[in-house]
């Protein structure tokens, strides 16, 4: 029998940080992402930090928050530029601050985006990462309270066995070792392959309360076709096969 879970429309899209990072992305692009966030009222419209000003402007007026992204998508940043261009990010207008982790070198970051407003999400890229890694970055980001830990970039690329650069993103297996490792004031952000609406019922069913997409349109247009609208109603979802596979 399949598992279900039961939400609504405005539920799912709240759960959903629009990302806007590929680093082809023109102008032009963004902006019609930006709309796209702002129509589908997501949770936040993620973005490179240079488009913050453009991106208050878009989004104003309308319930979508602003994230712009710290030291993407390798977080090799000394600690001293990443707390710079938080503060300077947070300042700008950014509502919540995607930080890619720099193993250990968080508290000042999250001390920065705090007291300009904001708060933090910190990144751990988890394809670089053993499982012992993971539990302890969720132990310290639970001892100095970020609000969000998550999975990965997306851009965490990796050599496969077969010569290949590709990433797993959010696995099963991972999110359950954070979910079970972090405090119950940290929330799980699940990215790098979340795609479907089934992905997105899934990691919910895992605890997990934010997702990192940009197939933000085709999850919501799915879920509007099988019947999910403004109130709550339990459907089914196809799960994940194998708990160490992404998505």
């Amino acid at each position: 029998m399949a598992p279900t879970i039961t939400v609504t429309l405005a539920q799912l899209a709240k759960m959903i940080d629009h990302s806007l990072l590929h680093p082809t992305m023109t102008d032009t692009d963004i902006l019609a992402g930006l709309k796209t966030a702002r129509d589908n009222h997501v949770a936040t419209a993620c973005i490179k930090p240079y488009m913050i000003s453009v991106a208050k402007k878009e989004l104003a007026g309308s319930d979508v928050l602003v994230c712009p992204v710290i030291g993407f998508p390798h977080g090799n940043s000394t600690t001293e530029i990443k707390v710079l261009e938080a503060t300077a990010a947070a300042k700008a207008g950014g509502n919540e601050i995607d930080m890619v982790v720099n193993v250990g070198k968080i508290c000042q970051i999250n001390d920065a985006v705090i007291a300009n407003g904001a708060i933090l999400k910190v990144i751990f890229e988890n394809d670089y990462l053993q499982a012992e890694h993971i539990a302890r970055l969720c132990e310290i980001c639970t001892e100095l309270k970020v609000a969000f830990v998550k999975t990965s970039t997306g851009y965490g690329f990796v050599k496969q066995t077969d010569g290949a650069y590709n990433y797993k993103g959010a696995t099963v297996k991972d999110l359950k070792l954070m979910k079970e490792r972090s405090g119950e004031k940290v929330q799980i952000k699940a990215a790098g392959g979340v795609r479907t609406l089934d992905d997105l019922q899934h990691v919910m069913s895992l605890g997990v309360t934010r997702i990192g997409a940009t197939a933000t349109v085709a999850i919501l247009e799915e879920a509007r076709k099988r019947g999910i609208g403004n109130e709550p109603v339990e459907v089914s979802f196809k799960p994940i096969t194998g708990e160490t596979g992404g998505y």
